[in-house]
């Protein structure tokens, strides 16, 4: 559920209120002075834990937002937009977003399911030649990461080379021959393993089946009906991110973290010393995600995309309702662990998705029973111990939101 990730510094309260009052009839209109919103109970204790939490993985900038009618919304930003800078990152600012994106595929291919164009039965080799069991595998295999391909994003080729060349770009075709050339991991639906080919090749179904740009898609079928403003998918060809936006960075090359994101000791050593700098890979192409990664959000845009996604709205009741039913744990021995399905994951009680690449790592959740919907953000991914930032973010604020 995941691509890279996020780090440190001070805390900021977000949001301030400005009121407009009149004074009798033909009075003239006055500003009030600003006020901060009332901060909730649950955020006293939090905001000082989530600060120390961001400073022990050495994440530069991170965004926290929480919405929720019965515990009182919330937003806080802790740190900067640069490593060693002193500008601080705000609420609004974009950035990437990473698997985050797989839930606007998925949700492109629900809505032509709903649509009649698409069946959830259908093998991809209708759509794409060349698939490995391509005549068994469904596009329910592909949204529920149990078809059994393997994962292009783990191909030493693709690693090497985007530590070669971090601007070079890559057609989806490219991605996919990298996959093909490893076998595939179990037949179709006997087992699950996330896999960036799964989204790629839903890329190329929705292309295919509209006759238009994915990005298009994303655009009036998500973006514009849901007031997405800050959100966008990037040309292949274009490593742009929208300002305002901070920098991302990460500590180790992709080579050196393809089987553990966890850096050697000395090397988490130097960077805690301050003795080792992090590489800011904010303007790498991610064209090498595409469909499975490759998105540009805001929180507050992820926030209102989430809710969505969960609460319906997106796609017919039925289907939403199916989506929904579809997610089952990743882990069969543990009924706990995880769950994923149609392009969805849960977490607890939360449905949504994290996101991880180079750099930035997210999280996004909504829980439909009480309304509480969590967002995440941070520049640094992963963290030297291999974490992923944000998703610990995100762990502390539900824990504070769910305590007995």
């Amino acid at each position: 559920m995941t691509s890279t990730g996020t780090r440190r510094r001070a805390l900021h309260a977000v949001a301030v209120a400005a009121l407009l009052w009149v004074t009798g009839c033909g009075a003239p209109v006055a500003a009030a002075p600003a006020v901060d919103p009332p901060v909730p109970a649950y955020a006293a204790d939090l905001a000082p834990r989530l600060e120390a939490l961001a400073q022990e993985m050495l994440v530069t900038g991170a965004v926290v937002l929480v919405r929720s009618p019965e515990l009182g919304d919330w937003s806080t930003t802790i740190g900067t937009r640069a490593y060693g800078g002193t500008e601080p990152v705000r609420l609004g600012d974009h950035v990437r977003v990473g698997s985050n994106t797989k839930t606007w595929t998925g949700t492109v291919v629900l809505q032509l399911v709903d649509e009649g164009r698409l069946g959830l039965d259908d093998p991809i080799s209708t759509y794409v030649p060349g698939v490995p069991n391509g005549d068994a595998i469904t596009l329910a295999h592909l949204l529920s990461m149990r078809s059994g391909l393997d994962n292009y994003t783990q191909a030493l080729e693709l690693n090497e080379a985007m530590d070669a060349d971090p601007a070079r770009s890559y057609a989806p075709q490219e991605l996919l021959d990298m996959a093909f050339r490893r076998p595939p991991l179990y037949p179709p639906g006997e087992g699950y393993n996330y896999s960036n080919t799964n989204t790629v090749l839903l890329g190329l179904v929705i292309e295919q089946v509209t006759g238009t740009p994915v990005a298009e898609e994303f655009r009036t079928r998500l973006f514009a009906p849901l007031g997405m403003d800050g959100s966008a998918f990037p040309d292949r060809d274009s490593a742009a991110l929208a300002d305002p936006h901070p920098r991302g960075y990460t500590y180790g090359g992709n080579v050196e973290t393809i089987d553990s994101l966890v850096l050697p000791d000395d090397v988490q050593a130097q960077a805690r010393a301050g003795t080792l700098a992090p590489t800011d890979v904010t303007d790498a192409n991610p064209s090498w995600a595409w469909t499975a990664g490759a998105g540009v959000s805001t929180a507050e845009d992820l926030a209102d995309c989430v809710r969505a996604l969960v609460g319906g709205g997106l796609l017919g009741p039925e289907l939403q309702q199916q989506r929904l039913d579809s997610v089952r744990p990743v882990d069969p021995a543990d009924p706990m662990s995880p769950g994923y399905g149609l392009g969805l994951a849960r977490f607890g009680t939360l449905y949504g998705h994290s996101g991880e690449l180079p750099g930035f790592n997210s999280f996004m959740g909504h829980d439909p029973e009480r309304d509480i919907t969590v967002v995440t953000w941070t520049s640094l991914a992963p963290s030297v111990d291999g974490r992923g930032p944000a998703v610990e973010l995100a762990k502390a604020v539900i824990g504070a939101l769910y305590a007995p």
